[in-house]
C-alpha cells in the first residue's frame, strides 16, 4: 500500500487534468511545479539548501510556462528533493513520517505524464483508439457505416 497509493495518487492527478484546456493545462502545471519546490520550506530539513531548490524549481517553472519537459524536469527534483527527506527524516508532512517516500512514488508518475506532453486523458484515448474517435465522428451522419447502396 506504501507503493500503490502513491501511484494512484498521481494517476488521479494526471486524470484531473483532463477537466483543465490548453493551453491553461501547461500553466497550472508550472504553477505546481513551483510550488512543489516551496512545499519543505517551512520545515527546513535540510536547512539552508531549501532556498536555492525554491529558486531552482522556480526557473524550472517560469520555464515551464512554455514547455511540458521542464515541468517533467522540476517533478523529476522534486522526487530526488523527497528522497533527500525521507532519508533526513524531515518528511514533507511533519506528523505522517512516510509522506515524503509517497511523494518520491508519486511525483515521477506525474513526471512521466508531463514528458509526453501533459494529454490529458481523453487525448490519450483518442491516440490509443483512434477508431472509437472515428466511429464517433461518423455517429451522427446518415447512413454512417452502412454497407448497402442506395441508388
Amino acid at each position: 500500500m506504501t507503493i500503490l497509493a502513491p501511484v494512484l495518487i498521481g494517476l488521479l492527478y494526471v486524470c484531473l487534468n483532463a477537466f483543465i484546456r490548453e493551453p491553461h493545462r501547461r500553466t497550472v502545471n508550472a504553477i505546481m511545479v513551483g510550488g512543489a519546490g516551496a512545499a519543505y520550506l517551512s520545515g527546513g530539513g535540510l536547512g539552508g539548501w531549501e532556498f536555492p531548490f525554491v529558486a531552482l524549481t522556480a526557473y524550472l517553472a517560469w520555464r515551464g510556462l512554455a514547455s511540458w519537459t521542464w515541468i517533467g524536469i522540476g517533478w523529476l527534483l522534486h522526487t530526488a528533493w523527497d528522497v533527500a527527506h525521507h532519508l533526513k527524516g524531515a518528511p514533507i508532512i511533519p506528523f505522517l513520517p512516510a509522506s515524503s517516500h509517497g511523494c518520491a512514488i508519486c511525483d515521477p508518475v506525474i513526471a512521466l505524464w508531463a514528458f509526453t506532453g501533459g494529454w490529458s486523458v481523453t487525448d490519450l484515448a483518442r491516440r490509443w483508439l483512434p477508431s472509437a474517435s472515428a466511429r464517433d465522428a461518423t455517429a451522427g451522419t446518415p447512413n454512417a457505416g452502412s454497407t448497402t447502396r442506395t441508388s
